[in-house]
């Protein structure tokens, strides 16, 4: 790594931080660089920066060791008590807003990757 990298890299590891800072805060953008006498160019300037490092970062999501992995969810009928529907899986696995629900039949490959998936979960 040759100095620009890691002048650019220091920059962009401070102006993360005042970002957060900022974000933090609870004051408006314009607010908080008036008070921090900071350029308000600036900041969206670092806060592009930050991003797009951010998503260089992410993983590819075509990449052999991320597959998408499709997950049919049946939906319920009219008609059918979602208690029921609820209790009719082994397993139930809640994650934020996302719930996975496994039966005893499931295969190890379905399984597998129901658990990769819920590893992007956010």
């Amino acid at each position: 790594m040759n100095t620009r990298e890691v002048t650019n890299q220091y920059r962009l590891n401070k102006w993360t931080e005042i970002v957060r800072e900022c974000r933090s805060s609870g004051q408006t953008i314009a607010a908080w660089c008036a008070d921090h006498d900071i350029n308000p160019k600036s900041y969206y300037y670092w806060l592009k920066r930050i991003r797009t490092a951010a998503c260089k970062d992410l993983p590819s999501l075509c990449s052999p060791n991320n597959p998408i992995v499709p997950v049919n969810i049946p939906v319920p009928t009219a008609g059918t008590d979602p208690t029921d529907y609820e209790s009719s899986s082994d397993i139930i696995l809640r994650l934020g807003a996302v719930t996975v629900e496994i039966r005893n039949n499931a295969s190890a490959a379905l399984i597998e990757n129901a658990l990769r998936a819920l590893q992007n979960v956010r």
